[in-house]
């Protein structure tokens, strides 16, 4: 049986057949991250859609010279590509004209309902906003979308609660964040092990000791201009391990 260096080889090398083996064994993976969103008013198998996505990210990018374990690379690369689009997709978004077109719509409405004792029509909205046919028709299904979320429907124990409270929020998208630091710290110690050992010393007294450039280049003996060079030279090259 080819090993997992050998299998990740061949698919970036346009083995259809290793890729889809590197991808099936990597499922569980992806179910594992999906789980973490699920409640997120998202539907389960776009997620896990998205999340496969990120997981051939990860196979075709992942750098082979690296002593990085596949899974540390690919949890962030498929937990990036599902973060990107609940960011993108996941939320509603009306712009102001919008919400102030449909602001004097409602007005409009509501006086020539009271006027007339009937629904309006679209004309007679447009005589009196001076908004024209497009603008109010925009306007008009913009903000029903935004009223949708505000609509009750039936919760997983048979509770009517709003849509709303089942969308997701960014500020707080993963429901164990103690996992995700488990993780992050994971992947830190993972990168660090590609670097030399002066390299490691910069970045610990960097980072993990909040030292100035000028400190650190006291302790390692160096410049603070030659700290500077080496320190941004490192972080390329590990920005670009995670891309």
């Amino acid at each position: 049986m080819r090993d997992m260096a050998d299998l990740i080889r061949q698919a970036q090398e346009g083995d259809k057949a290793a890729k889809d083996r590197m991808v099936s064994e990597n499922l569980g993976l992806v179910h594992s991250i999906v789980r973490r969103f699920e409640k997120r008013g998202c539907d389960r198998e776009e997620l896990f859609q998205i999340g496969c996505i990120g997981l051939i990210k990860a196979i075709e990018k992942f750098d082979l010279s690296l002593q990085l374990a596949f899974s540390t690379y690919a949890v962030p690369m498929i937990m990036g590509e599902i973060r990107r689009f609940i960011r993108d997709d996941g939320m509603v978004k009306v712009s102001r004209t919008l919400k102030e077109n449909g602001y004097k719509i409602s007005k409009a409405r509501e006086l020539l309902t009271n006027e007339l004792g009937r629904e309006p029509s679209i004309l007679e909205i447009e005589a009196l906003t001076e908004l024209s046919r497009e603008e109010i028709v925009l306007a008009m299904e913009a903000n029903r979308d935004v009223e949708s979320i505000y609509q009750p429907v039936a919760g997983s124990d048979g509770d009517e609660i709003l849509l709303e409270d089942q969308l997701t929020n960014t500020d707080s998208i993963y429901e164990e964040p103690e996992k995700e630091a488990v993780l992050n710290e994971l992947l830190v110690a993972q990168l660090l092990k590609t670097l030399d050992e002066n390299e490691q010393k910069v970045i610990k007294l960097r980072y993990f000791e909040n030292k100035t450039q000028c400190e650190v280049a006291r302790v390692m003996g160096m410049s603070q201009v030659q700290i500077s060079r080496l320190e941004r030279k490192i972080l390329l090259r590990l920005r670009e391990v995670l891309k």
